[in-house]
């Protein structure tokens, strides 16, 4: 019983980080209306970035931690935004109005120049962050066994919730909320009604973008490290999720995104592990045929 309740609880961090993943790739999605990984790239890309400047701070410049951490971090969001900009409007929107496929390939296509980037300007080596806030907190005591987390888990989970929390609250409180809504059900009614769908296209998939930046940080400071290969499977894991949470409903999308991070968790516990990341997109596959509704075209 206290290892199921310790694996339950190491679900946590991970049902929060796709939890806020799906969210914002939902708000992209709502205005894109095409599937593409880039968000997840752009995830993956900003872990590397942040791990290089904290490893040219560290070790060449012999700067204290927390500046270097503050460093790598800005680095990242600036680099990111910057990525995230140029994708958005000289990628997606002009893909966005073409073949739909069309944004599928692009999207591969920026996901293997993100990787390649970071790879470059690493040398093609991985770079490691020094432990942070590794000392466990227990939360409780079952049977003598001690249910703990890390005050980095802590932390993470925290800021994770709480950035989700403000982010619903905004979008269903602000104006640019009501705009984003307006051109997610009809574009061309909201661009008769003054609003400039453009703009709102380029605002949600940039914020998105900075969304997973922030997600990212949080990972890579966790982990230490962030591989090069993670941003194709973290951002087939959002498209699924958006997918399933359909564009309409960024909290249902994070609702389903947590459920995975849980189900990935405890199969790491119980089941081999080569085998997770088959059955879990396979039961998304599943539930996306399952839950499909077909509607005729007027």
């Amino acid at each position: 019983m206290a290892y199921i309740l310790q694996q339950s609880v190491n679900g946590i961090p991970l049902a929060a980080l796709y939890a806020l993943l799906a969210f914002a790739y939902s708000v992209a999605f709502a205005v894109t209306r095409r599937a593409d990984i880039t968000i997840g790239a752009l995830f993956a890309f900003s872990g590397q970035i942040f791990a290089l400047f904290f490893f040219i701070a560290w070790q060449r410049y012999w700067l204290v931690l927390p500046l270097c951490l503050a460093i790598g971090a800005a680095a990242a969001f600036l680099y990111t935004g910057l990525a995230a900009t140029v994708i958005g409007r000289h990628v997606l929107q002009p893909l966005g109005r073409s073949e739909p496929h069309a944004v599928i390939v692009g999207g591969f296509a920026v996901m293997i120049v993100l990787m390649e980037i970071a790879r470059l300007a690493s040398e093609t080596r991985s770079i490691w962050l020094p432990p942070l806030l590794k000392t466990p907190v227990t939360l409780l005591s079952v049977d003598g066994f001690a249910v703990t987390l890390t005050e980095m888990q802590m932390l993470n989970i925290a800021l994770m919730l709480g950035v989700l929390a403000l982010l619903a609250l905004w979008l269903a409180r602000a104006s640019w909320g009501r705009r984003w809504k307006a051109v997610r059900d009809d574009p061309l009614a909201a661009e008769l009604l003054g609003v400039d769908s453009r703009s709102v296209f380029i605002e949600a998939y940039v914020g998105a973008a900075l969304v997973a930046t922030f997600a990212g940080l949080l990972m890579t400071a966790y982990y230490g490290t962030m591989d090069f290969g993670a941003g194709l499977m973290f951002g087939l894991k959002v498209v699924m999720l958006g997918a399933l949470g359909g564009y309409a409903s960024p909290l249902k999308s994070a609702a389903g995104g947590a459920i995975l991070g849980f189900a990935e968790t405890l199969w790491t516990a119980f089941g081999p592990l080569a085998l997770r990341d088959i059955v879990m997109f396979s039961a998304l596959v599943y539930i996306l045929v399952m839950t499909r509704r077909e509607q005729l075209a007027p």
